[in-house]
């Protein structure tokens, strides 16, 4: 039965010695409650002032040295990182009312150090010896009192002795919580560090090796898979000595084919608790792996105890984690079980945090492709889309692209974006492109007119939202058909302008008249077009905010990138497909902070 974890905190207080914290500096961290008793103070009134401001010396007796001689032994202390031990001092304590009463004590002093060995906290205790100092003086007059005052002095010197004793073990105990609290803290940074919980996971045999154990493997269930061993993977493996890391590497990469069934694996998989090797850990493994390489590999590493615990969060158990000492080290301890169990707590819920959001981005991404139709692709016009979801949400949001042929034979382009990342901006934006699109397919209109229809209709059905969005209409005359040309009609409701990249490859962004109001703002909105006559195998680019916006870079930063990628592309002659993604995979992050959407069309020569 595991023993319950130490409250060192209460240990502390409840420490009958009397017993500060202090900084390097000399200021109070903490007292106990033996402290504030023998000196007749709060916490409230000691606790972050410096200590010889709350114990200032009696200004009554000049030649008392306690606290020069209690700062240099504290100074001494904390740059040589040793303790010390203090002869008697006479140091008064300032009372209530004012005066001092005449102390004395046994100091000692002891640094507590981090894991670098730096000094972080003073740990003082003071033994109240007054009455035996008082005592021995007493002796010198009355001869009678001699065998009491030796008794007694026997007594508090084995009484000092055994509380050095203790102090020093509630120094160690202290130095491992300490360590305890930093290796989960190094662990749930690690864990939280990365929307990839599997290459998280993976890390954690580097973290706990070797404050943890000798050596050990991390290992996944196959999602999909029964919980047996061979629906395990091992993702990752560490060993405290480095010739040795290469040994428990393949080792686990052999073992999992030919571990026998009822193995520790199995158990901790199949009852979602912790399974403990104490002893012969060689001779356990040897039994149940196949002859073979895995068992000359064990063999090498020579397990005395192993520690297997599952990796479990919600219900489920998402993989192990194996810990292993030799025999020149203790089987693991009760302490040490209690911070691994918590650690591979730790790990199952981040395994299972990562396994919702793939699931949740994954239906995000499936929701969001179903609200965009395939473009229509008309004679002598080459349309490509394409849709990035941000990377750090899991949820549909309000980019959109669409590409249609109207009745009377003109190609709508349009592209937009309505404010927000969740449902309602994905509802929002169904409604603005369905209401875009059969605008534009009742009325024959132009860009402008598709707009101010639009704005009209979001007011009157109270959608309830705003959004940008850039309409184009590609127009030809049969006198522009003869001469290989055609014109490019848009309006823009303050969205990031279209690019042309011509021909020859110069790229220029569709500035035209000024962008207007947002689409939902204002129902009679005035809307101008702007007008660009284009040459065959010039391509147009729509894009929402999310291709060009970055931290701290203004708008006109964001197209003069677009621009360069796109003059550096033309050079290739790309297909429209494959423009379309390395202009993505040159614009973007690699973990994109927004949604992005992208409509292409190239104009190809006619017959």
């Amino acid at each position: 039965m595991a023993l319950p974890e130490p409250d060192f905190v209460r240990v502390f207080d409840e420490t009958p010695v009397p017993l500060l914290l202090l900084t390097p500096d000399f200021v109070i961290v903490h007292a106990n409650r033996a402290r504030l008793e023998a000196t007749a103070t709060t916490l409230e009134a000691t606790v972050g002032r410096g200590l010889f401001e709350v114990f200032p010396m009696n200004p009554d007796d000049p030649a008392a040295d306690g606290l020069v001689n209690l700062r240099d032994s504290l100074t001494l202390t904390r740059d040589t990182r040793r303790p010390q031990t203090m002869a008697i001092q006479k140091y008064d304590i300032p009372m209530p009312d004012g005066s001092y009463e005449e102390r004395f004590w046994s100091p000692r002093n002891v640094p507590i150090l981090d894991e670098r060995g730096e000094v972080v906290l003073l740990l003082h205790r003071s033994d109240d010896i007054t009455g035996y100092v008082q005592a021995r003086e007493a002796a010198r007059v009355s001869a009678e009192l001699n065998d009491r005052l030796r008794e007694r002095a026997e007594r508090v010197e084995h009484d000092l002795f055994s509380r050095t004793r203790e102090l020093e073990q509630l120094v160690a105990h202290l130095g491992r919580a300490t360590a305890r609290a930093e290796l989960l803290a190094g662990v749930t940074a690690e864990l939280t560090s990365t929307l990839d919980g599997e290459e998280a996971v993976g890390r954690l045999a580097q973290l706990v090796v070797p404050q943890l154990a000798d050596w050990c493997i991390v290992s996944l269930v196959t999602e999909g898979r029964p919980g047996a061993a061979r629906a395990l993977r091992d993702v990752g493996s560490w060993h405290a000595d480095e010739a040795l890391r290469p040994v428990v590497a393949e080792y686990a990469a052999t073992r999992l084919g030919v571990l026998r069934a009822g193995s520790l694996l199995d158990q901790a998989l199949s009852t979602g608790r912790p399974q403990v090797k104490a002893s012969r850990a060689l001779e356990y493994l040897t039994s149940v792996l196949e002859p073979g390489r895995a068992r000359d590999l064990v063999t090498e590493l020579a397990p005395e105890s192993l520690l297997t615990l599952p990796l479990r969060a919600r219900g489920r158990t998402l993989g192990v984690l194996m810990l292993a000492n030799g025999a020149a080290r203790s089987p693991i301890t009760a302490e040490e079980t209690a911070t691994a169990t918590d650690i591979a707590g730790r790990a199952g819920l981040a395994l299972d945090n990562a396994r919702l959001y793939r699931q949740q981005r994954e239906l995000a991404e499936a929701l969001q492709r179903s609200l965009l139709t395939e473009p229509a692709q008309p004679d002598h016009l080459e349309v490509a889309v394409r849709y990035t979801p941000a990377a750090e949400t899991a949820r549909v949001g309000g980019d959109w692209y669409d590409a249609f042929v109207q009745p009377c034979g003109t190609t709508i382009l349009t592209i937009g974006d309505v404010l927000g990342h969740d449902t309602d901006a994905a509802a929002a934006m169904a409604q603005i492109r369905s209401l875009l699109r059969g605008i534009a397919v009742a009325t024959d209109a132009g860009p402008a007119a598709v707009l101010t229809g639009v704005d009209r209709a979001v007011v009157a059905l109270e959608v309830g939202t705003t959004a940008t969005a850039v309409v184009a209409r590609v127009e030809q005359t049969p006198e522009e058909a003869r001469r290989g040309v055609r014109r490019l009609v848009w309006s823009n409701a303050g969205h990031p302008p279209p690019v042309v990249l011509t021909p020859g490859g110069t790229a220029t962004a569709l500035q035209g008249a000024a962008s207007e109001l947002l689409l939902g703002v204002v129902p009679d909105a005035p809307r101008t077009e702007s007008v660009v006559v284009l040459e065959a195998g010039s391509t147009v680019l729509l894009h929402t905010d999310g291709l060009v916006e970055r931290r701290g870079e203004g708008l006109d930063d964001g197209l003069a990138r677009l621009r360069d990628v796109l003059e550096e592309l033309a050079a290739r002659d790309l297909d429209l497909g494959a423009l379309c993604d390395e202009v993505l995979d040159r614009m973007l992050p690699e973990r994109p902070e927004d949604d992005v959407a992208l409509l292409a069309l190239r104009m190809h020569p006619e017959d």
